[in-house]
């Protein structure tokens, strides 16, 4: 199949067949964590991660958004950037971005075949993560990049990604207990798997962690001297304006010194206020992890302006979370909020919504207990009832959805979780699809507000959540939705 070579953004998914049909072959090997594999097929491809400058985010929450902030920055900056996420919305290419601009279909799925052409049929084959992370490593190799800002996929020490030695910064965001079937039961455990992307004395960035949490990283970062700088959250300075400081301080108790180029340099307090464009208390703290690891890049030479910062930091985008958007003329909040430190950030950004006035109708501003219709579908692998218990108030509506493509949960079960974490929802249903749900919520939220207008003026707040591979499938439907009535 002749693939267009100018194509980013695939107009209909028989598009991206190729690429699904060539990873899809890999798909039954799941989640397998472990650096062998991913080490055997990069030295098959001539060790491309050796090549490139790496800024290596590990964390529970907040990592994508870091990502943004950073790529955005260093890109204004006049730096050429890679950047790989994961997971993608509404497809792969996302993954893979290079100065702005998804990788093309076309380059993509030849990275691809070079990357299966490499595996030896003698060993264990790579999983599907591993496969996609290599053709990363490879593009951005060969585009030369002067950075690569790097997701960890899942924990740290065992991810596909945490295959450099030298990393320019390591940075951590906040840490909760997720995917504990895999990293392990205590946060503590978690921890240790997340600080396993921190290298001896490379500098890191390190967000505010639960007690649990810092002392693993503590204990971490003092064994392997990092110089390190622990984030206080930035200062909200209203009208979408924050303000990061930081003391000088790189840990005292291991030497203040982020390689030989620095050792003798001076490092007095910094201030920048900067705008803060992705919506939530939480971003304070994001971008000030960002901030924090740009800041360590500038004291070792790195030009990178206050005026970089402000301009960059204003371009940040970051699709899929707390993001506002019009569907079929509602106004709909859309966030891929899945585990329990997500939800609780997004139930205080709506909160704080309704204190400001900005949504719910006149008759239940200023009050906290403002009704919310929530459009939910989770994975079977996460903390459903902990999500229930933070997003959930007494006369909330509750509609329940099957995440597409994924392994199905009951949702009677779902259901009954929900009714025990808040036992005065006004309403609870199942539906089959989102987009019916969606109609449901609208059609319920209109009745209970007569008065209010389609745009959403007056009527209870409606918001889609509990999975990014929810959002993704609900973002490509309105897409090609749109795509075909333009037809």
């Amino acid at each position: 199949m002749v693939l267009d070579p100018d194509l980013t953004l695939p107009g209909d998914s028989p598009v991206l067949d190729p690429v699904d049909a060539l990873l899809s072959r890999f798909t039954h090997f799941g989640v397998e964590l472990g650096l062998e594999r991913i080490s055997r097929l990069l030295a098959a491809l001539g060790n491309p991660q050796r090549q490139v400058p790496v800024l290596h985010i590990a964390g529970s929450n907040g990592k994508g958004s870091v990502c943004a902030y950073l790529s955005a920055v260093l890109m204004q900056a006049g730096y050429r950037v890679g950047r790989y996420t994961s997971p993608h919305l509404e497809h792969w290419c996302e993954r893979i971005w290079l100065n702005g601009e998804d990788i093309s279909v076309n380059t993509l799925h030849s990275l691809l075949e070079e990357v299966v052409a490499a595996i030896d049929p003698n060993y264990p084959s790579p999983t599907q993560f591993e496969v996609v992370t290599a053709a990363a490593w490879l593009y951005f190799a060969r585009q030369q990049v002067d950075v690569a800002v790097m997701e960890v996929g899942l924990g740290g020490r065992l991810d596909a990604t945490n295959v450099c030695d030298r990393p320019l910064v390591s940075l951590i965001t906040s840490l909760s207990r997720e995917h504990w079937q895999r990293l392990g039961p205590t946060l503590a455990d978690i921890t240790g798997e997340k600080a396993g992307i921190l290298k001896a004395r490379c500098p890191a960035a390190i967000a505010p962690q639960p007690p649990e949490a810092a002392a693993v990283l503590q204990a971490r970062l003092h064994a392997l001297q990092c110089p390190a700088i622990w984030v206080q959250p930035a200062v909200d300075l209203g009208n979408g304006w924050a303000e990061w400081q930081w003391d000088g301080g790189l840990g005292s108790e291991i030497g203040n010194e982020i390689g030989n180029e620095v050792d003798n340099a001076p490092r007095p307090k910094a201030a920048i206020s900067y705008p803060l464009p992705l919506p939530g208390a939480h971003q304070l703290t994001n971008s000030a992890v960002a901030l924090a690891a740009l800041h360590l890049l500038r004291l070792r030479g790195w030009d990178i302006s206050d005026a970089d910062i402000v301009a960059g930091m204003a371009r940040a985008q970051w699709r899929g979370r707390m993001q506002w958007m019009d569907w079929q003329g509602h106004r709909l909040l859309i966030d891929g909020a899945h585990n329990p430190a997500g939800a609780i950030a997004l139930r205080q950004y709506v909160d704080q919504q309704i204190e400001q006035g900005d949504i719910a109708p006149q008759r239940w501003r200023n009050r906290r207990s403002s009704p919310i219709t929530w459009v939910i579908g989770m994975i079977g692998t996460k903390d459903h009832a902990d999500v229930f218990r933070a997003l959930l108030r007494p006369g909330d509506r509750l509609h329940l959805v099957p995440v597409p493509e994924h392994s199905p949960v009951d949702l009677e079960k779902l259901a009954a979780l929900a009714t025990e974490a808040q036992p005065q929802l006004a309403r609870s249903q199942q539906h089959s699809d989102v987009w019916p749900a969606l109609e449901a919520a609208f059609s319920v939220s209109q009745e209970s507000a007569p008065g209010a207008t389609q745009s959403g003026d007056g009527a209870p707040l409606v918001v889609l959540c509990g999975s990014l591979y929810l959002i993704g499938h609900f973002l490509k439907r309105c897409r090609l939705t749109s795509a075909k009535n333009l037809a």
